[in-house]
């Protein structure tokens, strides 16, 4: 099992249900295949660096989880058909990326 983190863009003009189904659309599609999700992240609604698509900004969510390694190409395949979403990235954490990963979840919960 490797760990992963996901961020990915969805389109803005998506309706608060639209954008609730996409996003379990996905965790359902890692955890049906044998994942395991560490966190998810819902940044709002953010200005984009460039357009997208002809869009000026998109909602922002970050997933983090452990999965095999032949998960990670029928999940990108999934992103890739489905136009709700703008872009996406995936990458594989190493040691110090996951112990990093892990002191801003626990900095993000001492706020809250």
């Amino acid at each position: 099992m490797n760990h992963y983190e996901t961020v990915f863009i969805l389109n803005p003009v998506l309706s608060e249900t639209q954008i609730k189904e996409t996003v379990e659309k996905f965790e359902d599609f890692v955890v049906s295949r044998g994942g395991k999700m560490i966190s998810k992240e819902n940044w709002g609604l953010k200005k984009l660096a460039y357009p997208i698509q002809h869009k000026k900004s998109g909602f922002y969510h970050l997933f983090e989880f452990q999965a095999p390694g032949e998960v990670i190409t029928p999940y990108e395949l999934e992103f890739r058909r489905d136009e709700r979403i703008m872009r996406y990235l995936t990458v594989r954490l190493d040691k110090h990326a996951i112990s990093w990963a892990e002191r801003r979840r626990n900095k993000k919960t001492a706020k809250s």
